[in-house]
């Protein structure tokens, strides 16, 4: 038999502290009785929690407000955004994107570092000392949480990047760099799981508690939310679908390579190879630009005579159908997000094809929608990451 605990004034606290910091992240600045009426708090529970609030600098008065009552007008609180600071990165082979962000989570500056093979040595500090002049640019001088997504597995043990093809060194010198900063926490997740996460927090997924969002890009890659919550799996392989073996391809992946697999069905280079074998245009490059803008001239196609654009995009989605329909009949999520820069071109039209061909191919009924985060949805998802992080410490865990 279990029995229940009750709550120490210092827990009931704490749960009332987070839940008045919480609400004025979300809901912007509130005055005392707008926050007794959204917490159901008393007037000396709300008075208490806000005085201590102040005293730890996560809260100040803003400014006034007149209300509906006698007397003088109401103060308003906020929280102090600039407590802590943040920074994000998108880790590409070809260099990185960066932000600095508050503790809202609001942007206050943003860089790009493009790495060739000529700067590769010198990277990883030209990428810090950029990310530490930005910051000063805007008067940040410490960055409490740096999140970082990049391609690969990401050890749920050990926080360890395991590369799952050809990453340049560079990538592990940077993460050996940031974790050199003083007073810096950093966090390392993989890039897909963080555009996930942006999906569900504030993309297509809003209103689902279960979906795997499908990036389809330079590569392919998944990341699976269940019941609310990311899910990695044992050696955080979690949605490496790139390896899934699939009709149509030349062979099989191997450990070593999954040009065998789904990859080689539906990433960038054979998205343009198939959008030349349907006579439309694709650069030579074959990468996610050339891809993204095959999968453009498609749906501006779609209503010419030779039918090229309907063609190329039903060929298109039954093939991310296959993918799709082998995740789905293992985990049931009743939802499917394309995303990446291939799923963002095609937007609902090509998310609709694919949902009528996955309902062909599997008994499973699973809605099938355009990512909506956009571009910038790795970046998304590793503000909301650090966000959470440094709001964790800072707000205190009940």
């Amino acid at each position: 038999m279990t029995t229940a605990r009750t709550a120490t004034p210092s827990t009931a606290r704490a749960i009332n502290d987070r839940l008045a910091l919480n609400l004025l992240l979300e809901q912007g600045p509130l005055t005392a009785t707008e926050l007794r009426d959204l917490t159901g708090l008393s007037r000396p529970t709300v008075a208490d929690l806000l005085d201590r609030l102040q005293r730890t600098g996560l809260v100040a008065v803003v400014g006034e407000r007149g209300e509906q009552r006698r007397g003088p007008n109401a103060r308003v609180y906020a929280l102090v955004a600039s407590r802590a600071h943040l920074a994000a990165f998108d880790v590409r082979s070809g260099g990185v994107s960066l932000v600095v962000a508050d503790l809202a989570g609001r942007t206050l500056a943003s860089a790009e570092v493009p790495v060739d093979d000529a700067g590769a040595s010198d990277a990883a500090g030209r990428i810090v000392r950029t990310l530490l002049d930005v910051a000063r640019g805007v008067g940040v001088e410490r960055l409490h949480t740096v999140a970082v997504g990049a391609p690969g597995l990401v050890d749920p043990a050990t926080g360890r990047l395991q590369s799952t093809g050809a990453l340049p060194a560079w990538h592990g010198e940077l993460l050996a760099a940031l974790r050199e900063l003083p007073g810096t926490e950093v966090i390392l997740e993989n890039e897909v799981n963080l555009a996930g996460r942006a999906e569900y927090r504030v993309g297509a997924a809003r209103d689902r508690d279960t979906f795997v969002l499908m990036w389809l890009g330079h590569s392919v890659g998944a990341a699976v939310v269940l019941d609310g919550r990311l899910r990695r799996g044992f050696s955080g392989g979690t949605g490496e679908i790139c390896f899934l073996p699939v009709p149509g391809t030349a062979g099989l992946p191997s450990a070593a390579s999954c040009e065998g697999g789904f990859h080689g069905l539906v990433g960038s280079a054979a998205v343009c190879e198939l959008a030349r074998a349907h006579g439309l245009p694709a650069g030579p490059a074959g990468d996610a630009a050339a891809a993204e803008a095959a999968v453009r001239a498609a749906l501006d196609a779609l209503d010419a005579a030779d039918g090229a654009g309907q063609a190329f995009l039903d060929e298109l989605a039954e093939r991310i159908a296959l993918g799709a329909a082998s995740v789905c009949v293992v985990l049931d999520p009743g939802c499917v997000v394309l995303g990446g820069e291939i799923g963002r071109a095609g937007g609902p039209e090509l998310a609709a094809r694919v949902e009528r061909r996955l309902a062909a191919l599997s008994p499973l009924r699973t809605e099938v929608r355009a990512g909506t985060a956009g571009g910038g949805a790795v970046l998304a998802g590793a503000v909301l990451t650090a966000g959470d992080a440094a709001r964790r410490e800072l707000f205190g865990e009940p």
